[in-house]
């Protein structure tokens, strides 16, 4: 139907209403009235725009003028054909309209039009129709699948925001895991994974379908190793967990250094399957430089994930399982984590999803513990700061409508509007828009992801590892300062002028050692009366070192999680270490 038809016919009739309606008229046309109107009772989509005058006219035009008030009443009735079945055409389109404005990333789906159908009259046709376009539209969009997080209740509590890193030697099945999650938990639907399978098997590479959930880029997934840190979401009834998939591959361990600074729990996956298992464990393995560069980046639990448990040559053994968790334990404790209190050990397949969500008792009848997800659920709150002064690290930044950057919070609290101030340029700038994964929102609490729209600063004037703090209480930055370093990994000896990339929270710079300070003993503590000339392997000191440019940071007495370090060279990393104190510059 076209509106333009019915145009001149409402307004001659809105002229007939000034006549006087006789009482019997009035009724007829009330009854009728009462009918036509109850399907628009429930109008959700008025603020979809419906055009204003079609509805005016159903409304207005059966209390006009007797006789032809019901021709008009007839022809609104053909026009607007299915008012029973509730809604009219006219509503028909926008309800349309808005499935395709509802298929938006964290949408929720939109739920919404079809229970107003019902409500409306029940609308079983229109109905089915649609569930149709939605699919036919889900195919033609050949994007990245985008995960469907329901809108919380407004009143429903907060759910606490835990930051998972998923770290390992090359092929460990890290990615694979991370897929299997987002599938078990219903962020990746079946249709898209069956798409990547298919995808998958037509380059020879069935087994990798998983991981390409979280390896999205064409690089990672021709050569199947991944390259950036990956990012995912999913939700369990307690707690809400971000996934970084940290890439396992040697060359890229400074991307890997920026995910774990950013995690609050890391899971070490590693490979039962024969042969794997040493080659990342040995000496130039990734197992090793994971665990303790975790342990560095502040994670204090850590979840040892035993994968391809399901593999022929491991087929569930507890021997295998035994050996690998005997080998592992004594390394981890040298790091530093506690094997009673800070570890957890659990076998699972990434592959067939064992072990993850459900328990296996057929295959393996020796494990009673928990599964994995379950076991995440359990595990106590992280103690966090609200009150303390806002500090965000920045870990990556790109220009949309504006300059957006990203980052976890660390301390404090960020709201819509607010006004903060980026180090160490000491930029003034405004939240225009908080995005915590992905959805928006007012405010956001320490331990969020969030990507946040700035005003008042450039994206080239950002650089990752500038932080974002609150006017009122700035971070410190500076280029000189005194710290506990531990050498871990050196074949000669350093000396005072040794360079090294400094990774300090997101931020990589170069630095040198300009001064040894002591030497401090590992057992007692006790620090030595003379300067050290160098040091070597296992050795731990006190030395100052001098940035090439300004950087941001903090004794890691006042805040751990700015005050911790590695020190790396030529692909190694040599030492890790702690603030002590900041030297001022002398002008």
């Amino acid at each position: 139907m076209d509106p333009t038809d019915t145009a001149p016919d409402s307004w001659e009739l809105e002229e007939d209403a000034e006549a006087p309606a006789t009482a019997a008229g009035l009724q007829n046309a009330f009854a009728a009235l009462n009918v036509n109107a109850k399907p628009f009772v429930p109008n959700v989509n008025a603020p979809v725009f419906v055009p204003s005058f079609l509805q005016a006219d159903t409304d207005e035009i059966p209390a006009s003028d007797g006789a032809p008030g019901a021709v008009a009443s007839m022809e609104v009735a053909e026009t607007a054909a299915p008012v029973e079945n509730g809604g009219t055409e006219a509503d028909m389109t926008t309800e349309e309209e808005t499935w395709e404005q509802k298929e938006e990333p964290g949408g929720g789906g939109g739920g919404g039009g079809e229970e107003d159908l019902e409500s409306g009259g029940a609308c079983e046709e229109g109905g089915a129709g649609k569930k149709e376009d939605e699919e036919m539209m889900e195919e033609e969009e050949e994007e990245m699948p985008t995960p469907k997080v329901a809108p919380a209740p407004p009143d429903a509590p907060k759910k606490e925001h835990v930051n998972v890193v998923f770290i390992g030697h090359v092929d460990a099945g890290k990615s694979t895991i991370g897929g299997q999650i987002m599938y078990l938990t219903g962020m990746v639907e079946k249709r898209t994974l069956e798409k990547y399978e298919r995808e998958a098997k037509e380059k020879n590479r069935e087994t990798w379908y998983l991981s390409w959930a979280l390896d999205t880029n064409q690089e990672e997934r021709d050569k199947g190793k991944t390259v950036e840190v990956g990012r995912a979401y999913f939700e369990t009834e307690k707690k809400h967990f971000t996934i970084l998939d940290a890439p396992g591959h040697k060359s890229f361990v400074p991307n890997m250094i920026g995910g774990a600074s950013q995690a609050d729990l890391a899971v070490l996956v590693i490979s039962a399957r024969k042969g794997e298992f040493e080659t990342g464990f040995e000496k130039g393995g990734q197992t090793r430089e994971h665990a303790m560069l975790a342990k560095t980046a502040g994670v204090k639990h850590l979840i040892v994930l035993v994968n391809k448990m399901d593999d022929p040559t491991v087929n569930w053994s507890l021997e295998r399982y035994e050996e690998c968790k005997e080998k592992l334990v004594p390394f981890l404790k040298k790091v530093g984590f506690n094997p009673k209190k800070d570890i957890h050990f659990m076998p699972c397949s990434g592959l067939t999803g064992a072990n993850l969500k459900d328990p296996v008792s057929s295959e393996c009848p020796w494990y009673t513990g928990l599964p994995f997800i379950p076991h995440l659920d359990s595990l106590p709150n992280f103690t966090r700061s609200n009150d303390g002064p806002v500090r965000l690290p920045i870990v990556d930044k790109y220009k949309d409508m504006g300059t957006v950057i990203l980052g976890k919070l660390e301390s404090g609290c960020i709201s819509k509007a607010q006004q903060l101030v980026m180090m160490p340029n000491r930029h003034t700038v405004e939240v225009l828009s908080l995005l915590s994964d992905d959805v928006e929102t007012d405010d956001a609490s320490p331990g969020e992801n969030l990507k946040l729209r700035l005003k008042g600063i450039e994206e080239e004037e950002i650089l990752p590892g500038f932080i974002l703090c609150s006017p009122d209480n700035l971070c410190h930055s500076g280029r000189t300062f005194d710290a506990q370093i531990v050498i871990i990994e050196h074949k000669s000896i350093i000396c005072p002028g040794y360079n090294a990339v400094l990774h300090i929270h997101t931020c990589i710079e170069e630095v040198q050692i300009t001064a040894l300070i002591c030497l401090v003993d590992k057992k007692t503590g006790d620090k030595s009366k003379t300067r050290p000339r160098f040091v070597k392997q296992d050795q731990v000191c006190i030395a100052r070192l001098r940035a090439a440019g300004v950087i941001c940071l903090e004794t890691f007495k006042d805040f751990p999680q700015m005050g911790r370090f590695t020190l790396r060279d030529e692909g190694k990393t040599i030492a890790i270490g702690k603030v002590l104190k900041l030297v001022p510059e002398k002008d």
